[in-house]
């Protein structure tokens, strides 16, 4: 082992080493002098590479805490083993001494997130996480997976309740926040109690939605955004019940496929004309539409809805060309609605949603908003995994880091009803702007959007094992010019995307 004070010498063209505060006159191998030598910089040791602790699904965003994987996504149930690692980005940081509050209205996963970030930042902080409801925070994305009976009451939760003891994390169930005091910086809640804040984060979310339908306020009329609203359906549901799901998007497929798995006569109405319009195109849904009907669904497309008939309870559903659809339970998935009011009232700037910057700082210094409530660079986007980033940032920012959260492409997964489905990104293509290659192979739909030899969008029907490359190519913006010159088919595409790494 070399001495600390001495020096190493290498020579340049032999590479023979030399130790001393000198080279040698010479190289005793190949002769060559001395003065031509080079002073090497000794590398230390390598250390060891940490083990992840947090895996991230390639296909919904779900995050996973711990040093392996799970063995499966519990938001979107995609192979654990496709499951990337987290890389470790925190730095030594140390929050501002003036924080001593912070208020997260909202315990869905955008609060969570921004708690459990928010703590990591600022170990001493006081935290007050409030929520609604009187459960513990849950997957309120597997409500559907509730309904259908995959999962258990204790399997919605996102922790046990331990968990935000051991975070020292104040967890207040069943209060509702009823006004923002900016002036006070105080969060004042229905029962006239006032907490005070020094950062107040916002995730409150969404509200359903619901269309002025004449009878809509019929008993039996129901919509899903919570696990008692879940638990409520499932107890309308109970006997030989008919339902009709007004609204052909993911929830309400979803919803009706959950509630088949139980033995209940499910019709879905959809007033576009196809399913799923803001994910499929028209050739994918016609593939899709008979899927779901090969399930024992029944589906309607371009169906108005007139009228939800009965007297005290729902009977059927009344449509505008008069065909009328008998009904013992009707569910509501028409949408969501961003909660603003109460940041409107407080006069922070609100358009469809609360206004937030890269920083998801709002209009005011001290406010932050995350989730399906924010809207960033004039996006909402009421999905798991972009909520659960947000409130990460959020909790990270409210502490005193300046992190950017960056604009994600859109994309989603179906549970429940068995069928691999992934769409991400711009699904209409812009005519002069966009390459579109689509086709089927051995029964599977596959359609690919490219613009300025960038992927910009796809779906995948029936095969969705390259969705998490292609999300990478897509969110990277990877420059597959040269693969576009080849004027390759649909064959040739997913190849592609199953062999690169």
């Amino acid at each position: 082992m070399s001495s600390p004070s001495k020096k190493t010498w290498v020579c340049p063209v032999c590479g023979y080493v030399h130790e001393g505060d000198e080279p040698s006159d010479e190289c005793p191998v190949c002769g060559a002098l001395g003065e031509l030598f080079e002073l090497q910089t000794v590398a230390q040791p390598a250390q060891a590479k940490a083990k992840p602790t947090q895996w991230r699904c390639p296909i919904c965003g779900y995050i996973h805490d711990g040093t392996e994987p799970p063995e499966e996504c519990p938001i979107c149930g995609s192979p654990g083993d496709i499951f990337e690692a987290v890389e470790d980005s925190e730095v030594a940081f140390q929050a501002p001494s003036e924080l001593k509050k912070v208020v997260i209205a909202g315990a869905g996963i955008a609060g969570v997130s921004a708690a459990e970030a928010l703590r990591k930042a600022a170990p001493l902080v006081e935290i007050n996480l409030l929520s609604r409801e009187p459960h513990i925070p849950y997957y309120r994305l597997n409500l559907t997976r509730y309904l259908a009976g995959e999962l258990t009451a204790d399997q919605l939760d996102l922790y046990p309740e331990s968990w935000y003891t051991e975070k020292k994390i104040n967890l207040l169930r069943n209060v509702e926040l009823a006004a923002i005091d900016l002036e006070k910086k105080e969060a004042v809640l229905k029962n006239e109690q006032r907490i005070p804040f020094d950062k107040l984060i916002l995730t409150v979310g969404t509200s359903p939605f619901v269309p002025p339908f004449q009878g809509a306020n019929r008993k039996y009329v129901k919509t899903l955004r919570t696990r008692q609203d879940a638990d409520d359906i499932l107890a309308a549901c109970q006997g030989n019940k008919a339902c009709v799901c007004i609204g052909g998007g993911l929830l309400g497929l979803e919803t009706a496929g959950a509630l088949a798995r139980r033995g209940v006569k499910g019709t879905v109405l959809e007033n576009q004309p196809w399913l799923l319009p803001r994910q499929l195109n028209e050739q994918a849904a016609r593939i899709f539409e008979k899927q779901v009907k090969a399930l024992g669904i029944s589906v309607r497309i371009g169906a108005q809805t007139k009228e939800l008939v009965g007297d005290e309870s729902v009977r059927g559903v009344l449509l505008e060309d008069g065909i009328l659809i008998p009904a013992d339970v009707v569910i509501i998935s028409a949408g969501i609605r961003s909660q603003v009011s109460l940041a409107r009232q407080a006069g922070l700037e609100v358009k469809q949603g609360i206004l937030v910057d890269d920083t998801l700082q709002t209009s005011h210094v001290d406010v932050f908003a995350a989730g399906d409530v924010a809207e960033h660079q004039g996006m909402l986007y009421g999905i798991w995994g972009p909520s659960q980033a947000q409130g990460t940032t959020a909790g990270m920012n409210a502490a005193g880091q300046k992190i950017a959260f960056a604009k994600l492409p859109r994309s989603n997964t179906l549970k429940v009803l068995g069928i691999n489905l992934f769409s991400i990104g711009r699904i209409s293509p812009e005519v002069g702007l966009d390459q579109v290659i689509e086709g089927e192979i051995e029964g599977k739909y596959y359609c690919f959007l490219f613009r300025e030899g960038h992927l910009v969008g796809a779906i995948l029907l029936g095969d969705t094992k390259p969705a998490s490359k292609i999300k990478n190519a897509i969110e990277n913006q990877t420059d597959l010019t040269d693969l576009l010159q080849t004027k390759p088919g649909i064959q040739e595409i997913k190849k592609y995307f199953q062999e690169i790494n």
